[in-house]
C-alpha cells in the first residue's frame, strides 16, 4: 500500500511539475489532494499506520537493542542510555522523539 500511495503521490507530482495546462490545472489537483487528506477515512488509516509504524519501531528497537547492546562502543551505549532516560522522564514522546497524539 506505501508503495502504491508513492507511486499515485509520485505521479501527480510529475504532472503537476510537466503539464502544460497551467495554474488552473494545479489549483484542481491541490484542491482534490486536500479534500482526500481531509476525509476522515484517509484520516484515520493515516493515523493507524503511523500506530502501528511505532510500535514495529520500538520493538524492533528492544529487539535490535539486546542483540547488539553488548558489542556497542561505550560512547554509543552511553549516548542511548541518556537517551532513554531524557525520553522516559519527558512523558509525551516515545523512544523515537515522536508523540503518541
Amino acid at each position: 500500500m506505501r508503495y502504491r500511495l508513492t507511486f499515485v503521490v509520485g505521479l501527480a507530482l510529475g504532472y503537476v511539475l510537466g503539464t502544460r495546462a497551467g495554474r488552473e490545472r494545479y489549483e484542481q489537483l491541490r484542491k482534490s489532494a486536500r479534500q482526500i487528506s481531509q476525509n476522515p477515512a484517509v484520516r484515520n488509516s493515516a493515523e493507524t499506520a503511523a500506530q502501528q509504524g511505532r510500535q514495529f519501531a520500538g520493538k524492533a528497537y528492544h529487539v535490535v537493542s539486546d542483540r547488539v547492546g553488548d558489542r556497542m562502543p561505550d560512547s554509543v551505549a552511553q549516548r542511548v542510555r541518556s537517551l532513554r532516560e531524557r525520553n522516559s522522564n519527558g512523558g509525551g514522546a516515545d523512544e523515537w522523539g515522536t508523540s503518541n497524539t
